[in-house]
């Protein structure tokens, strides 16, 4: 079960990263800290939103220093917030992964992705596949995937 749930909190961590840059972010936000506020028992939104926003200046900042290393310090620290959320309130999972779809790029946003292609050499022919994230979650009792 805790494997799931760590699963759980990386896809939220990653899908509430990926938010950060788009323009939708105000509404992630909102959703994110309300979640938080009631899991966590406190009225307190508007702290949870500026800490929200606090990360969000961190990741634009790191990103735009070319320092991936701060950036994925960023996922890494929601995703802590969101494993302890849910080993102390279980309940919170299938909030979580509604949460997550409804934050899936593909459903309304651009990702914070950079993709990069580089061809050398001669012609090339055949097919090429480009993708920035390709994921599944299975709301059953199967595994999260990122």
């Amino acid at each position: 079960m805790d494997a799931e749930l760590t699963a759980l909190a990386t896809a939220g961590a990653t899908a509430l990263v990926q938010q950060m840059a788009t323009e939708g972010w105000a509404q992630v936000r909102g959703r994110a800290a309300a979640f938080l506020a009631r899991r966590r028992g406190t009225d307190d939104e508007e702290a949870l939103r500026d800490e929200l926003d606090a990360s969000r200046d961190e990741l634009v900042a790191a990103r735009q220093d070319g320092d991936e290393d701060s950036a994925a310090d960023v996922t890494a620290a929601l995703r802590g917030q969101l494993r302890r959320l849910l080993r102390e309130d279980p309940g919170a999972a299938e909030e979580l992964v509604a949460l997550v779809e409804e934050w899936r790029p593909a459903q309304g946003g651009a990702s914070v992705r950079d993709v990069h292609n580089s061809m050398s050499g001669s012609v090339q022919q055949g097919i090429v596949i480009q993708a920035g994230v390709i994921s599944h979650i299975d709301n059953g009792t199967g595994p999260f995937l990122r």
